[in-house]
Formats: structure tokens, sequence, C-alpha cells
């Protein structure tokens, strides 16, 4: 089992949940940390002070306040870590549920588990420590199908955006002025018809409507 945590979460209360599950499972010295950044140095340092960390809990949504941050997601801090720390357990403990950031999590970084807060968040993590104790990757219910090979569909984070901007109602003409505001690219109307009309074949999706209603189903927004 476990001997040393760090917990990564800017909410005190998830914080103290997290830290009852670890001692109900017999793992004691815990350090928390409230931004990416404090949690990469904590982790960096360990190490240098021959008490390394032996597991990693962390979310991936962190609000922006007036401390500036170089590392600004639980997704890029495990992104900076794997590199020099490929063997750390790693448990993504968050709200979000869509499956395409599970599966992403999962086959790029190599997370050790993923858990959705909820209801029965406490006991899935409690669950989650136990399986990758044993070397096992643990997914919550909500997103255990993130792996189903079924669900390899080939789309990133640019076409979850399109889909999510179609589902706020907006127009292709609409979407592609929003881009162009936050200098996202491609963002030409023409670019994003083309995208879309893949999208839509990708999914046999009979119109935009038809897409965003699949997709929804799929867990992907």
């Amino acid at each position: 089992m476990f001997k040393r945590a760090l917990v990564v979460d800017d909410h005190d209360v998830v914080n103290e949940g997290v830290l009852k599950v670890l001692q109900s499972n017999n793992i004691h010295d815990v350090v928390k940390a409230q931004y990416c950044d404090e949690a990469y140095l904590k982790i960096k340092k360990a190490t240098l002070d021959n008490a390394p960390f032996d597991l990693l809990i962390s979310d991936l949504s962190f609000k922006e306040d007036y401390k500036e941050s170089k590392i600004k997601s639980g997704e890029e801090l495990v992104e900076a870590l794997k590199p020099d720390y490929p063997n750390l357990p790693i448990i993504i403990y968050s709200m979000e549920e869509r499956l395409q950031k599970v599966r992403s999590l999962v086959n790029t970084y190599g997370i050790s588990a993923y858990v959705c807060k909820g209801r029965k968040g406490a006991a899935e993590l409690s669950e989650a420590i136990l399986h990758i104790s044993k070397n096992q990757t643990y997914l919550s219910p909500q997103v255990e199908n993130a792996l189903n090979s079924n669900n390899n569909l080939e789309i990133d984070d640019y076409d979850i955006e399109l889909i999510k901007n179609l589902s706020l109602g907006l127009s292709q003409s609409e979407i592609s002025s929003l881009l162009k505001s936050q200098n996202v690219s491609p963002s030409s109307l023409s670019s994003i018809e083309k995208r879309i009309n893949k999208l839509k074949d990708i999914f046999k999706a009979n119109n935009a409507i038809h897409l965003v209603a699949i997709t929804k189903d799929l867990g992907l927004i």
C-alpha cells in the first residue's frame, strides 16, 4: 500500500474529504497543494529530500486567481510530471465526465485511475486506491466505457469545442467569429463547415442537432 500522498485541489472541503479516504486506507503522510505549480515543486523537492511521494491525487480544473501559474490544470501537471516520474501512480479526481478526456489521460499520460466526484466519490476513490495498489487501472462507472474500442473515435479538443458551441445554439458563422476572437485556429467559416461535416460523417449524424445528441449520449460533451 502507499505511504506518502500528495493531494492537489483548490477546494479545502474536497482536500479534507480526500484526506479522510486516505487515512481510512492507512495512508497518513499526506501533503496538500492548491496550485499545480506548487504541487510540481513539492514533488521535485520531495525527491531531492529522499522522501518521494508514491501517490498523486489531483483535480483537473483549477480556478484562476491573483496568483499567476505556469501549470494551469491537472492535465498539464500530469504532462509535466510524466517524463521524470513515469511510474508515479496518479489518480484524477474530477467533476468532468467526458469519455474523450478520460481516454486521453489514460492512453497518452498513463494515469492509474479516474474517479468522478459525486455522491459515491469517496467510496470510488477508496476503491481506486485498492486497485492501483495491485497495479490495476480504475475508472468510475460513469466513465468506464472510455476505453471501449467502440468509442475510440478520432476527435480532439477542438472538435469538442465545436460541438459544445453547436449545443449552445451558435451558428457556424457565430462559431467562426467566436474562435477568431479567442485566437483559436482554424477559425474560418469554411474550415468549420468542413470539420462539422466530417464529424457528422464520423458519428453518422443527419444534422448538427443529431450530432450534438449523439455526442452527449456518448459522454463526449
